[in-house]
């Protein structure tokens, strides 16, 4: 499964072969065909461990960083990632196609979907209860503005390629959480910006 997506980040869907997965991975393409049967098969595969496992990508983020913001921050960096070039970002598009036009395919886009957006909600809990956010902050939906935030960024990003996709990703995600940091953070930052800029 690492090597098929391995091969995904360099092969669009209509270039993308179980020979060149097998090559991937260093073995036969005939023992992929025999494991799966298709090359349809063994993606579906990959996306459903991809869906299962959503969550667990945004809570590892949270398990490595003490703050739940320079979490959430680091998820958007990571997601960023699909797009560390417009061509890279063209590639994951087209398989998106594939995702939203075949229906067992579209059934684990809606699983992931939903349980990133769920994990979204934690952190974003984890933010209040820390006072990172403030008191009576409605989680669930600043999880799902975070969540059009991080997918439209980078589709917006496409559109006017300034700077990196990480960088306006990131700064897409910090607009939409900014209103509902707490005064004293806001300030802190709005300082440490001010002293960035005189340098």
């Amino acid at each position: 499964m690492a090597a098929a997506y391995r091969a995904m980040q360099r092969l669009g869907p209509g270039e993308l072969t179980l020979a060149e997965i097998a090559g991937e991975a260093g073995v036969t393409a005939g023992a992929l065909a025999q494991r799966f049967g298709s090359k349809r098969a063994l993606l579906l595969a990959l996306f459903e461990g991809a869906a299962a496992g959503a969550g667990d990508t945004v809570r590892g983020m949270r398990a490595a960083h003490r703050s739940p913001l320079a979490a959430l921050r680091a998820y958007a960096e990571c997601l960023a990632g699909m797009a560390s070039s417009p061509a890279a970002l063209a590639r994951n598009l087209a398989y998106l196609q594939i995702d939203l036009s075949d229906p067992d395919f579209r059934a684990q886009l809606a699983v992931q979907g939903r349980a990133t957006r769920e994990a979204l909600r934690e952190l974003l809990d984890e933010a209040v209860a820390a006072g990172e956010l403030a008191r009576g902050t409605d989680t669930k939906a600043l999880a799902r503005t975070v969540e059009v935030a991080l997918n439209g960024g980078l589709l917006t990003w496409a559109f006017y390629l300034e700077g990196s996709a990480t960088r306006f990703v990131r700064e897409a995600v910090d607009a939409v959480v900014a209103p509902y940091v707490r005064g004293e953070r806001r300030k802190e930052k709005g300082e440490r910006r001010a002293a960035k800029a005189s340098r």
